[in-house]
């Protein structure tokens, strides 16, 4: 049975992670909001997963992270933070995060994810993750975004969510952007159709001018763009849906 550390200072959350965890079919060996605490616990059981907040008293997650580095300890960390900023989620991609979760998120996203990392068959796990697979979406949309460095606070953020998961759930919709997607989502944030394709252009020339063109291509896993060359809003919806359909997010 698969081995689950919670570090967490937000004692209500990290009792709705733990019992999340059990009912899964984990053992959680440990749950703490305090980092020193956390890193004799790390040592002591050593977890095959480490629910970690980047925010704990004592030594903070990025101390906890660094130590398990240099100890050798072998373990996954699903690291969650309160910051969409580039260089706290490089650190901690770079310290061996698998992932990176923006706060608030729900216990269930969090215990997708270590299901991924540790492919744990645990007694009724495979079930209660197809029930959640339609949350899991939305979270892994955001998830590409900020991979990307495409920022939550500007509009188009939303806009290409929205977008997306209309094109998952319905590809056909690609076939008419112009005149039914962009209208579907102006309706829904109460705008229009010209002001939502304008935000959704921004928003990736955003992610473009930021110069991470190669994380991009990692992200569809192939060189699908090269320098300053970017994607219409059909090719961008288009291309991050179908890599969605083929990862089975529905």
């Amino acid at each position: 049975m698969k081995k689950v550390l919670i570090l967490e200072s937000n004692e209500a959350f990290a009792k709705e992670l733990s019992e999340q965890f059990e009912g899964d079919g984990y053992t959680v060996c440990g749950v703490s909001g305090d980092g020193t605490q956390g890193l004799a616990l790390l040592e002591q059981h050593a977890p095959n997963v480490v629910v970690l907040s980047l925010l704990l008293t004592g030594a903070d997650g990025f101390t906890v992270m660094e130590h398990a580095k240099k100890a050798g300890i072998k373990t996954d960390f699903i690291v969650l933070g309160n910051f969409a900023d580039d260089k706290i989620i490089n650190r901690a991609i770079s310290l061996g995060a698998r992932y990176y979760l923006m706060k608030p998120v729900p216990a269930q996203i969090v215990a997708d994810r270590v299901s991924e990392v540790t492919q744990e068959e645990a007694p009724y796990a495979r079930e209660k993750f197809e029930r959640r697979r339609a949350g899991s979406l939305e979270e892994r949309i955001s998830n590409i975004f900020i991979s990307i460095g495409i920022p939550p606070n500007i509009k188009g953020y939303n806009y290409l969510r929205e977008g997306i998961k209309m094109a998952v759930v319905d590809p056909h919709v690609m076939n008419n952007v112009t005149k039914e997607l962009y209208p579907v989502i102006a309706e829904r944030y109460a705008t229009t159709a010209s002001k939502v394709e304008r935000a959704i252009r921004h928003a990736i020339e955003v992610a473009w001018n930021r110069g991470r063109v190669e994380a991009i291509n990692a992200i569809f896993g192939a060189r699908v763009y090269i320098g300053t060359e970017k994607p219409t809003n059909s090719e961008f919806i288009a291309l991050v849906a179908d890599k969605l359909i083929l990862e089975n997010m529905v």
